[in-house]
């Protein structure tokens, strides 16, 4: 945990010029008030509008008072490092603790557990999420958003009409946001709602592998993980020798791609508006690209039907492998033997069916003894379709990551011709 800045909180907010502002919020914290909104000094000096001017980077006004946002200062406070729990905190650690009523204190506390109630809910019945509506950050975070009861209650009950919704099949995000809340910019990036919900996506749906670090990419990759769609053009999923039956728009596309041997990657946009068909038959599926690259490079078109997930499966590989497998397709699937690896096939396995392709308790048993594996790192995970490769994981400790069994892998799709 990062320990607060004292000097530079006390250099900031703790002379002369702030003393009537922090005497302020004790004030209202001893009341059992939240320091959020506005607080206004009446007569202000000329350095106390100078020190505020100093805590907020801004001019104050030249009227008799001066208007400061206490959420402003909350986050100046958290941002610079002078304590990383926020204003409240601060003015405790620079005067020391608040008193405040027993019964004002279990007054706010009622109202925030009558305000997390609707949370309290959806994880009895939604069992995959009841982990993170328990979890104390959800509540802090909840806190921290809202900034007082009432409205974290309004808040979490269209939190919970998101995720209940979740995982979605290709929604968009505007339509989701109208349909659990009624207004279609409820789930746009800069609102609390979505800081919530992809706060559950990424502590649910997502693999616990590395984000983009782009902000817009990260909050598109979470959206994406869940099914929902920020626009259709940026999920995409890359195949080779995947062709669609004749007769629809794809076909187009994939057979002169498949007739090469080259990769190709298809959007969410042609595989939910054609909505195309595709022929029974075995396809493999990979976690990375690398595996589909090796093999366009060493089999081309020769090559059997091949989709690569690429890591976190997107709405539009999703959509695919649903396509592929209501077409009659045999979908086999090799990913890392790693804990994200696990959780992106137990992910998938929950949407589609598929075998294991050297992606078994055998499988990951040879590939320790035949390659130079790395060390297994993270929370366990249990892999569904089968019990004794998450013991044998855990006894050996050793990642194998795709690249390590490339050769292999690329002997079963040349002997699959």
């Amino acid at each position: 945990m990062t320990e607060p800045d004292v000097e530079r909180l006390r250099r900031q907010l703790g002379g002369a010029d702030t003393e009537r502002l922090v005497q302020r919020l004790r004030q209202r914290m001893a009341r059992g008030q939240p320091l959020t909104g506005t607080l206004s000094l009446s007569q202000p000096t000329p350095a106390e509008r100078l020190a505020v001017q100093r805590l907020l980077g801004r001019r104050p006004g030249r009227g008799t008072s001066v208007t400061i946002s206490l959420d402003d200062l909350d986050q100046v406070v958290r941002r610079s490092g002078m304590h990383p729990d926020g204003l409240a905190a601060a003015v405790e650690r620079l005067t020391g603790p608040v008193p405040v009523s027993a019964e004002i204190r279990a007054a706010e506390a009622a109202a925030w557990r009558t305000a997390a109630a609707p949370l309290e809910r959806l994880g009895r019945y939604r069992t995959e999420l009841a982990d993170w509506c328990a979890d104390r950050g959800t509540g802090t975070l909840l806190r921290r958003l809202s900034g007082t009861p009432a409205v974290a209650g309004r808040l979490a009950e269209d939190l919970v009409e998101v995720l209940a919704s979740l995982p979605a099949d290709g929604v968009p995000l505007a339509r989701l946001a109208v349909r659990a809340t009624g207004d279609a910019h409820a789930l746009d990036s800069d609102r609390p709602l979505a800081t919530l919900v992809l706060s559950a996506v990424r502590a649910v749906w997502w693999p616990g592998d590395d984000e983009p670090t782009s902000p817009a990419e990260r909050r598109r990759a979470l959206w994406d993980s869940a099914g929902v769609l920020v626009d259709e053009l940026s999920s995409t999923v890359l195949v080779l020798n995947v062709t669609a039956i004749p007769g629809n728009r794809l076909h187009a596309f994939t057979a002169p791609a498949a007739m090469t041997g080259e990769p190709l990657v298809l959007t969410l946009r042609q595989l939910g508006r054609e909505r195309p068909s595709f022929p029974a038959g075995d396809v493999h599926v990979c976690e990375n690209p690398t595996v589909l690259a090796a093999a366009a490079d060493r089999l081309g078109p020769a090559c059997p039907p091949l989709v690569c997930v690429n890591g976190q499966p997107s709405t539009a590989a999703l959509r695919l492998l649903a396509a592929l497998a209501a077409g009659g397709a045999q979908l086999s699937y090799h990913g890392d033997f790693d804990w994200g690896g696990l959780r992106i096939a137990n992910l998938l396995r929950s949407r589609v069916p598929w075998q294991p392709w050297r992606y078994d308790a055998a499988a990951y048993r040879a590939a320790v003894a035949d390659a130079t594996p790395g060390t297994l790192t993270g929370q366990p995970v249990e892999a569904g379709w089968d019990a004794d490769l998450t013991r044998l994981m855990r006894r050996h400790g050793a990642r194998v990551e795709e690249e390590l069994v490339l050769d292999a892998l690329l002997a079963d799709l040349a002997a699959s011709r």
